[in-house]
């Protein structure tokens, strides 16, 4: 699975902040619920189109982001 499949970024849409695709849910936003004990079934019942594969999307886009930052800083 990639990622990119559910996450988009659009500077029309939330300012263009990373979202799942047809939504206008953040990936912040999604990563602070999980962050606060929030599971995946409590995220796809509160938010329409969220499903488990888009939640594992979110986790993939903040590692890579982490892992991209982390590679960033190490060059400098």
């Amino acid at each position: 699975m990639k990622y990119q499949d559910f996450i988009t970024a659009d500077h029309r849409v939330m300012l263009g902040k990373p979202v799942l695709k047809g939504t206008r849910l953040t990936v912040e936003l999604i990563l602070r619920k999980l962050g606060e004990g929030a599971t995946p079934s409590d995220l796809i019942q509160i938010y329409p189109g969220t499903s488990s594969e888009s939640i594992l999307a979110v986790l993939k886009h903040a590692a890579e982001a982490i892992a991209n930052k982390e590679n960033l800083e190490a060059a400098r």
